[in-house]
């Protein structure tokens, strides 16, 4: 007799169908796992055998076959262990088989029979439901499962004993309720801010529209603070883009708790960053940082030192949406919508274009770090902004600056006028302006007359790439959304040009 379970592997995000099949046989007394296993799931052997016996249940001295179908996919991870455990017993007629037939199964095994949480609990559960089973997983990881639906069944106990009672009708175990993070209270706050109201309008415009942003300026000028004040005037994340989010961080095992929060994400790796880790990869192909920052905010601070080679890595997600790393036995695309917020000093010595101060190597110093960074990158980026040192008057005197809560009522407004237009063209799947397609932003950006004239004149001047010339429009476009303009106007693609001639100063030194 061959005992059944359902359980999955992940590529990605996505939970792919795994059949675990156990037989027990005459023959030499040892357990085999075949099915392409890495080391996690070999090792499983002794996890499975120790958590069986101290669940009072001991294996016949008999050769037991474990195997993984389809036999040529590679599995990877302990989640396979409760799904092995599950078929040795229902093999031993410790449980009924024909009650595990409607489950998938994922949980790690503990020497002692308890069952500890995995990575991939959502995934998990949505894959289970796209094949009309419901979920056995590990107590920690069932409020993260639940929110793959209510109409999925989703049992999480606490060991191998709660399970089997469970379905010997002796106890009953209750389906787990969604959990939901508490929203951080303490954000940092744009009222923290003197001064900067050039930067400030920037970080607006870009909250607005989900525009790429730079931030250029010397040394304590406040750079960082704005960059970390952007998630405060950001609206929440949509259900659909929380599932999304929380299945990349599931996939990476960034869950605490199972528990899952409509904050969007701020992701701040250190310039040291490989490329793996900026856009993932490894032994496993994990999700790498600008995956983990999908519908949220990557920020690269000191933006010149990240190697030239993990920065390049970017331009394909930040055109696409999505990292797609490619190996010789497999290919994984993870999600990576994310905005991309950088800053760094105008030159190596950080004080370059300062009034009073001259750099030792004169226009060298400035030309060769801005260097660093490839002009492709920097056309990528839709608004770059100078943020010149604050000074002593402005830190000395007593101003009210806006809070973040006033600045985050007009983003949000801006939001639903884009969400709406993108409604009554038929394209819901788009929620910026940054994401809008050429074509559509042709369309709904269309200027008057005298915008019209003024980015004909720009155009002609400054030699904008084909990219730049439609990235003015999305900019323009968000500026008449803050607005309630229904048309873009002369003023608005003024101020998108002064956000590009910036950029287009930075990229004449790359």
């Amino acid at each position: 007799m061959v005992a059944r379970v359902s359980t999955v592997a992940f590529q990605g995000i996505e939970g792919v169908p795994v059949e675990v099949q156990v037989m027990i046989a005459p023959g030499k007394v040892l357990m085999h796992i075949v099915g392409l296993p890495d080391k996690a799931v070999a090792e499983s052997r002794e996890r499975v055998q120790a958590a069986l016996h101290a669940s009072g249940l001991a294996l016949p001295p008999k050769k037991v076959t474990v195997n993984l179908a389809p036999a040529d996919l590679p599995k990877e991870g302990s989640h396979f262990d409760l799904a092995i455990a599950l078929g040795l017993m229902a093999a031993l007629g410790a449980i009924p088989a024909d009650a595990l037939s409607s489950y998938t199964v994922i949980g790690e095994l503990n020497l002692d029979g308890t069952i500890a949480p995995v990575a991939g609990a959502l995934p998990a559960a949505i894959a289970a439901n796209a094949m009309g089973k419901g979920l056995i997983c590990p107590a920690e990881s069932g409020p993260e499962a639940a929110w793959a639906g209510k109409e999925v069944d989703i049992l999480a106990p606490r060991s191998l004993i709660a399970l089997a009672n469970h379905f010997r009708g002796t106890q009953v175990l209750t389906r787990p309720e969604p959990s939901v993070r508490a929203s951080a209270a303490n954000l940092p706050d744009l009222a923290d801010i003197k001064g900067q109201e050039s930067a400030k309008r920037a970080l607006e415009v870009a909250a607005a529209g989900g525009h790429n942003l730079l931030f250029v300026g010397p040394p304590g000028s406040g750079k960082s603070m704005l960059a970390s004040r952007l998630p405060s005037i950001l609206p929440p994340l949509s259900t659909n883009e929380l599932l999304e989010v929380s299945m990349i961080h599931s996939i990476a095992g960034q869950l605490s708790g199972g528990k899952l929060s409509d904050r969007r994400p701020y992701r701040a790796p250190h310039h040291s960053a490989t490329m793996a880790a900026l856009v993932g990869g490894g032994l496993r192909a994990r999700p790498g940082e600008a995956s983990l920052a999908h519908h949220g905010i990557l920020f690269l601070d000191e933006l010149p030192e990240f190697s030239p080679q993990a920065l390049d890595a970017l331009r394909q997600p930040l055109e696409t949406g999505e990292c797609v790393i490619a190996r010789a036995n497999h290919r994984v695309a993870y999600p990576a919508g994310i905005q991309l917020v950088a800053a760094m000093n105008p030159c190596r010595c950080g004080m370059a274009g300062e009034p009073g101060h001259t750099c030792a190597r004169g226009p060298r110093c400035a030309s060769d770090y801005q260097g660093r960074i490839s002009g492709p990158l920097l056309d990528r980026i839709d608004i770059r902004i100078d943020v010149p040192a604050v000074s002593a008057a402005d830190l000395i005197r007593p101003t009210t600056a806006e809070k973040s809560a006033d600045v985050a009522l007009r983003v949000a407004r801006a939001r639903e006028r884009q969400q709406e237009r993108f409604e009554r063209a038929g394209a819901k799947e788009i929620t910026t302006n940054a994401r809008c397609s050429t074509a559509m932003i042709e369309t709904i950006a269309e200027p008057d007359a005298a915008g019209l004239q003024l980015l004909r004149d720009a155009a002609e001047k400054m030699k904008f790439s084909a990219r730049g010339y439609h990235r003015i429009l999305k900019v323009a476009r968000t500026l008449a959304d803050l607005d309630d303009k229904p048309t873009v106007g002369r003023i608005h693609l003024a101020e998108a040009i002064s956000y590009r001639i910036a950029g287009e100063r930075l990229a004449a030194h790359a």
